[in-house]
């Protein structure tokens, strides 16, 4: 049997978080209101994720006929932040090859959503709404950064700066699952009343 955990590490709050920031501190330093977009759309996205994950915990739902009880975090971060991470090093070299980057994130994000499955963490459909929901948060983010030709400033450092960051949070793990199953509960009984 395969082990998937050093594919799907990848995904993991503890480290796409960090990479997030990371982008949009390199996204800042190239426009301010779109280091802003990228910090909302992420967030929506986590949001999204966290509601229906609290309330598959806490309240029971699901759609089971679709086998559907949440959205993959693990691929839902991944397809977005991978996603833009490679599309910015990629475009900060050459702006048209912003789109082959993107593509190489959503490859990636598809390999950790398929470790997901094979880990028995989530099944297919929960891993594609997760894959589809981050790589839209993505792809409607490049689309509108990219629309005009941008330099992206110090591309090194960024790319030491990404580079460090990966190295430091790769293998480790943000307990977002147990925060969810302590504190679904209580959500499920406010929204009772």
């Amino acid at each position: 049997m395969t082990d998937w955990a050093p594919v799907t590490n990848l995904g993991d709050a503890a480290l796409m978080l960090p990479l997030a920031l990371v982008c949009a501190l390199w996204i800042r330093a190239a426009d301010k209101s779109e280091a802003v977009r990228w910090v909302l759309a992420i967030s929506i996205g986590m949001a999204l994720v966290g509601l229906v994950k609290f309330l598959h915990a806490g309240c029971g739902t699901e759609i089971r006929v679709l086998h559907f009880r949440v959205i993959s975090g693990h691929t839902m971060l991944s397809s977005a932040i991978w996603t833009v991470t490679i599309a910015l090093l990629l475009g900060s070299a050459n702006t048209r090859w912003w789109q082959f980057g993107a593509s190489l994130g959503l490859l990636l994000s598809a390999a950790i959503g398929v470790g997901r499955v094979f880990e028995h963490a989530h099944t297919p459909i929960e891993v594609l709404a997760g894959w589809l929901l981050g790589g839209t948060i993505a792809l409607v983010f490049l689309r509108h950064f990219f629309r005009l030709p941008r330099t992206l400033p110090h591309p090194r450092i960024a790319a030491i700066g990404l580079l460090a960051v990966s190295s430091i949070a790769y293998g480790h793990h943000a307990p977002i699952q147990s925060l969810i199953v302590h504190y679904s509960a209580w959500l499920c009984r406010w929204i009772e009343f």
